[in-house]
């Protein structure tokens, strides 16, 4: 029985039982997301002490929905999750889940928010779940998957070959990212670049795998909003750091790149900034 990956910890077979559950996981948050998106009188509470960062109870119940198919086919996996915090585990085995990614899209009824999916082990993300419910797109990367299903059929992810900062799409959630020297760091990257577009959320994760955008720059992101995107992109050929070149599944600030010119040319940008 081999090892898939050089992941010694998961072979062959267990692979496969990781994929299942992973899809299992992503259709039980699409059912609970779908039957509260776009609904009258959604329950939304504001998690913030200071400023504005909402849940609601599609969030909670797809979550919930997740970490008990988790517990019923894997107990040994340890989880963590945005909503209802961590479980330790034995198998050495970890799913991270934020079960909306962009909450304030789902409020409001756009279809940038996602579920996402990701499985860890002690080195960091090695497969990870991009979910759109409502346009039914999936990104699936790592395990020796790298493809994308949706409307349009099932397409493999390959990110862009695009090299210089000059034809570079650059995506971020918010204008104002982070505090103002990180803004000040972002802005000299988005100053380069050929397009810059905000308030994509999870999404502008699987178009940089999909090959459509070269460069997501975010700040104070937590491991739940971070784990999956790096799986997938990973998986695509693209590069995903900190802005200091070091591991960013723990979140914090991220760069995500399609290939090493575009992340060494935004990475030089973002440090000398910083």
């Amino acid at each position: 029985m081999t090892a898939t990956r050089n992941l010694p910890n998961v072979t062959d077979v267990e692979a496969a039982e990781l994929i299942a559950l992973a899809h299992d996981l992503a259709d039980a948050a699409r059912k609970a997301t779908l039957a509260r998106f776009r609904q009258a009188g959604l329950s939304t509470e504001n998690k913030a002490n200071a400023g504005f960062d909402p849940v609601t109870e599609a969030d909670r119940e797809a979550e919930a929905a997740m970490r008990a198919l988790i517990e019923a086919r894997r107990p040994q996996d340890a989880i963590l999750g945005e909503e209802f915090g961590a479980k330790s585990g034995q198998s050495g085995l970890t799913w991270v889940l934020d079960p909306i990614d962009g909450t304030r899209g789902f409020m409001t009824g756009t279809p940038s928010w996602g579920v996402l999916i990701a499985l860890l082990n002690e080195t960091g993300p090695i497969f990870g779940v991009i979910d759109q419910p409502y346009i039914g797109e999936r990104f699936i990367g790592g395990l020796g998957q790298n493809y994308m299903t949706g409307p349009q059929g099932e397409m493999i992810l390959r990110t862009s070959a695009r090299k210089t900062l000059a034809e570079a799409r650059l995506f971020s959630t918010f204008p104002e990212i982070g505090a103002i020297s990180e803004r000040l760091a972002f802005e000299a990257v988005r100053d380069q670049v050929l397009l810059t577009r905000y308030g994509m959320d999870c999404y502008a994760y699987g178009l940089v795998a999909l090959g459509q955008a070269d460069l997501v720059i975010e700040a104070g992101l937590q491991s739940y909003d971070i784990a999956a995107p790096i799986a997938v992109i990973e998986a695509a050929g693209g590069i995903v750091t900190n802005w200091q070149g070091g591991p960013a599944h723990q979140g914090g600030q991220v760069l995500a790149a399609a290939n090493r010119d575009l992340h060494q040319a935004a990475l030089v940008l973002l440090s000398e900034q910083s």
